[in-house]
């Protein structure tokens, strides 16, 4: 990413030449010298021995030569510089896939026994079958996963239980797969996000966190704090705002659909990429709750056309068939674009994702596996997949 220019000093051949003329001046003078006191005959002697001297003069001047000499040192030691630069980038994926694989230990390690037996039979498929509903994976995930991965072992001819294993991290990567994508901003001026989800999911913590990213990345985010029904909330994300530099719009007691209004013109108006509408905690049940959530999305689109352009729930991985039954509510209710789930460390039930990915294949933007502001990722189904089940 960075281009470094270096200045090679150069050191001319033509320079050292001015030596030597001083050097032949002297030279006729002592010729001269001996000539009074030496009879006239001697005189063209001397010369004759004159006459070499500056043939024999300009033989030391490829003497600068050693010049070149220390042009190679000063080449060898930036070699290796670029090459070590880009070493450490992997580093903090490294250290996310070790917390992700701590995280995901609870849910892996019961399905990770049934591949300790001996042989490939009925009774494994039995216990895998079992594994992977108490790991939250669900009924029609199951039942898919355990059929690719009976064809998996027909065709790779496998007879190690030990092998089959890997062939089921190659059936989950894949049944994820369409969870898998990337959150684009640039392409609406600004883009619109609504964050919506239920209490305790880690909501709030998740916009500041993604607000971080965002700012790293020299994004112009502005932050509406829709959630004037809990306490403390306003103050909590503009702590966040605070901590990201960026700009907030509340109203303390004010109609949430008003703030939002509000930070979409200004958001326009200010020339912002990114406003993230922060929206108070609803249940699915909660029918007259979910209907302002409604009202919102209705009022941002006044706003601005075609917003909010990204819709996102905020899940937690740990209430497992729930956080299903949140992602069916809130789609149905809002068209939901993307999730964020949250809360992924030290769970026993993230097979859940598969079961959306097999039911509500509604694209996974990141995945949190602790409090850290590194902890908040993308996800990515092999990853994930490997991490479940290594």
């Amino acid at each position: 990413m960075f281009s470094f220019l270096k200045k090679k000093l150069g050191f001319g051949s033509s320079e050292p030449a001015p030596p030597p003329a001083p050097e032949t001046a002297p030279a006729v003078e002592p010729v001269q010298a001996p000539a009074p006191a030496a009879p006239a005959p001697q005189i063209p002697i001397p010369a004759t021995v004159a006459a070499p001297a500056p043939v024999y003069v300009p033989a030391p001047t490829p003497a600068p030569a050693p010049v070149v000499a220390p042009a190679p040192a000063p080449v060898a030691p930036p070699a290796p510089i670029p090459v070590a630069a880009p070493e450490p980038e992997p580093a903090p994926r490294k250290s996310w896939m070790d917390k992700l694989r701590q995280g995901l230990r609870k849910t892996g390690s019961s399905i990770s026994q049934v591949f300790t037996g001996t042989q490939i039979d009925d009774a494994l498929y039995e216990e895998l079958e079992a594994a992977l509903l108490m790991a939250d994976a669900g009924v029609k995930a199951t039942e898919f996963l355990l059929e690719d991965l009976k064809r998996r072992v027909k065709d790779a001819k496998v007879t190690d239980p030990r092998a089959v294993r890997q062939l089921l991290v190659d059936a989950l990567a894949e049944l994820l797969q369409p969870l898998q994508r990337q959150l684009v901003i640039g392409e609406q001026s600004p883009m619109v996000m609504m964050v919506v989800g239920v209490n305790g999911a880690g909501k709030t913590t998740s916009i500041g966190k993604l607000t971080r990213h965002l700012a790293d990345a020299e994004a112009n985010v502005l932050l509406a704090a829709a959630d004037t029904f809990r306490a403390a909330a306003r103050e909590q994300l503009a702590v966040w705002a605070d901590r990201n530099r960026v700009q907030i719009v509340s109203q303390e007691g004010g109609d949430p659909s008003a703030v939002t209004f509000d930070a979409v013109v200004a958001g326009k108006a200010r020339g912002c990429d990114v406003v993230i509408a922060d929206t108070a905690g609803r249940l699915p049940t909660q029918l007259h709750l979910m209907e302002e959530l409604k009202k919102i999305k209705r009022v941002i689109g006044k706003a601005q056309e075609t917003a909010p352009h990204e819709v996102l729930l905020v899940v937690d991985g740990n209430t497992g068939q729930n956080a299903l039954m949140q992602v069916k509510s809130f789609d149905d209710a809002l068209g939901l674009t993307g999730l964020i789930v949250t809360k992924l460390d030290g769970t026993a039930k993230g097979g859940v994702l598969a079961a959306i990915a097999r039911e509500r294949p509604i694209p996974v933007y990141f995945i949190g596996v602790g409090e850290k502001l590194e902890d908040l990722q993308t996800f990515d189904a092999r990853e994930f997949a490997q991490a479940l089940l290594e």
